[in-house]
């Protein structure tokens, strides 16, 4: 007759330090455990932000806030949630519009550089299997719909949320991806979640480009350039000009914050230490020239809209418009831009000719060039 299993050993918190220890290897720098009870409060705030329109079609934790806001779903008999921290904060240059104009470059927000939730997720792999052959149950979400990870890691004690809605790790900042193993090892919870530590400080409402922060820690989303880089179609007309040299992302509302200024240069991560370099910026003429499994190839590892490679090119159109006399001297951007007026894409047709005529004024072509284009990025 088969003994019976051994118990599973003690979850208390000197078996939390051995998870956390797992992660360190992978650049994990903060670690805490939640409760996997609902998230009542951040259902309610999904469900408001829905009622209210301020998703603009945005996905993500709110197309299911009852699955999103419940650890239960994810694990059946789920007790604990282990939640991680690895900051992306590189050394170098954040280039903005000024630093950029005289070159044809689009900027790209910091967590997108490298591929940061690689290492995050191979570190809570490690806390998983570990968890599975101490006898728990275990499943392990990183940049994952299933699960607001931001709450689930305020709940852990690790930071409190921002004004603009980011969580803020404290002595570390914003500059930080996150994930999280639900598990039905009763682990130690926070005792407390972090005071709030933004106190009258409204730096992030007056520094987005947009006006996107509409209240402390609501984000109309039509209005935030992150997403409205990210979402599909046509880019509003109106925040074109707002969009500056951004190709993907904006990290303007970090870059003002006290918190993220000060203390993010302590918790930086050298460069390729994800595996792969950094990129902060990309050329917008490679963008333009490439095929789709050229785009694909180099920058598919982003979040895309129907992992359509369109919407890149539709967004360095905006940013080769917003380059100034660099490009409007450049024959290289006149051929291009004359390729793209007649493309059979009706959003990028339309995008190019908003570029030309941003960067020709009055010497902008009033119809599509005569001269038969040259073929089309597919």
């Amino acid at each position: 007759m088969r003994p019976p299993d051994p118990p599973p050993p003690a979850a208390d918190a000197a078996y939390v330090a051995e998870l956390a220890a797992l992660t360190q290897p992978f650049g994990v720098t903060h670690t805490g455990v939640a409760p996997a009870t609902v998230m009542e409060g951040a259902r309610r705030q999904l469900r408001d932000r829905l009622e209210r329109g301020l998703t603009d079609g945005m996905q993500f934790t709110f197309k299911n806030p009852e699955r999103s806001t419940d650890p239960g779903q994810a694990v059946r008999g789920a007790c604990s949630v282990f939640v991680a921290a690895r900051p992306y904060f590189m050394g170098g240059s954040e280039p903005g519009a000024a630093g950029t104009a005289h070159r044809l470059t689009g900027r790209i927000a910091r967590y997108a550089w490298e591929d940061h939730y690689a290492p995050l997720r191979k570190a809570l792999w490690g806390v998983s299997r570990r968890l599975r052959a101490d006898g728990w149950k275990a499943v392990p979400f990183a940049d994952d719909n299933s699960i607001v990870d931001r709450e689930v890691a305020y709940r852990a004690g690790i930071g409190w949320y921002g004004k603009n809605a980011n969580l803020l790790l404290p002595g570390a900042g914003s500059w930080f991806v996150l994930g999280c193993v639900v598990t039905n090892a009763p682990l130690p919870p926070a005792e407390a979640p972090v005071a709030d530590g933004c106190g009258a400080c409204r730096r992030c409402l007056d520094g987005c480009p947009t006006g996107a922060i509409i209240a402390p820690g609501v984000v109309d989303a039509a209005r935030c350039l992150a997403w409205v880089l990210q979402k599909p179609g046509a880019i509003p007309e109106h925040l074109r000009e707002a969009v500056g040299d951004r190709l993907y992302g904006c990290d303007d509302c970090q870059e003002v914050c006290p918190p993220a200024v000060r203390f993010g240069p302590r918790h930086q991560v050298p460069p390729g230490s994800t595996g792969s370099a950094p990129r902060p910026q990309v050329d917008l003429l490679e963008v333009l020239q490439a095929d789709d499994a050229g785009v694909m190839a180099l920058w598919g590892r982003w979040y895309l809209a129907d992992r359509d490679p369109r919407w890149v090119r539709r967004n360095a159109l905006v940013a080769l418009g917003n380059a100034g006399s660099a490009a409007a001297g450049d024959a290289r951007v006149a051929a291009l831009l004359a390729r793209y007026r007649v493309h059979s894409d009706p959003v990028l047709r339309e995008h190019a000719e908003w570029a030309t005529r941003r960067l020709l004024g009055d010497q902008s072509p009033t119809a599509a060039p005569s001269a038969a284009p040259s073929p089309e990025p597919s």
